[in-house]
């Protein structure tokens, strides 16, 4: 695959051990690049704007600039930038600042490597990366705050109701599940799961995943 055409990633993370892993795994990967590798969030803000990463692998705990703290600066620098999360701890508190800051994602470290490259892909895709037993709780806490992510309107402007089926697809995104598993629970294919996201994407008036699922938890419409 052309190097154009690849996921740029960023990895930042203090730890040495953890940037020579991932960053191998994903040097292996046909449709991804890594760009660049930063040990603390001053150096991963200072990457971000210069290489420009389509996805960053971003620590929560780093010297100099904390992961949060860096999350915050590359959005306000580089909005279209996708960040996932990565610690050690399953903290609702880091899943919502990372949230709130504008984060697609959270993963903890000990993640399988199939987990961690399929949440660069997810993130790429614009859907939301959450795979930790506080994810639906954070979520929750960052509607009920009344931040608005860029792209959301405070009241979705359905241009008409949600199906049933629809209704039920957005409640599993909610829960963070991907397409191929939404069909699986829900028992229908993964294409028709793909027309209802769609619809629902159109329906309440949001650009990716991210943004329709803190939409309908704001508002009340998924639990």
């Amino acid at each position: 695959m052309p190097l154009d055409e690849k996921i740029k990633v960023l990895l930042a993370d203090d730890q040495t051990m953890i940037r020579q892993g991932f960053g191998y795994v994903v040097g292996l990967q046909n449709d991804m690049q890594l760009i660049g590798e930063a040990s603390d969030g001053k150096e991963a803000v200072d990457m971000a704007v210069k290489c420009r990463p389509d996805v960053i692998l971003m620590d929560i705990q780093m010297p100099c600039m904390s992961g949060i703290e860096a999350t915050q600066e590359i959005m306000k620098r580089l909005p279209e930038t996708k960040i996932v999360i990565l610690t050690t701890f399953d903290d609702q508190e880091y899943i919502y600042q990372g949230i709130r800051l504008g984060a697609v994602g959270y993963l903890l470290k000990d993640a399988d490597v199939e987990d961690m490259l399929e949440a660069v892909r997810s993130a790429f895709r614009g859907e939301a990366v959450y795979k930790t037993g506080f994810a639906a709780k954070a979520l929750s806490r960052v509607a009920a705050s009344g931040f608005i992510i860029p792209g959301t309107s405070h009241k979705p402007p359905l241009l008409e109701p949600l199906t049933e089926r629809e209704q039920g697809v957005l409640q599993e995104m909610a829960y963070g599940l991907r397409n191929d598993q939404i069909a699986q629970k829900l028992m229908i294919t993964e294409g028709t799961v793909k027309s209802h996201v769609h619809r629902i994407l159109q329906k309440i008036g949001c650009e990716d995943r991210t943004q329709v699922v803190v939409a309908a938890l704001r508002n009340g419409m998924v639990k």
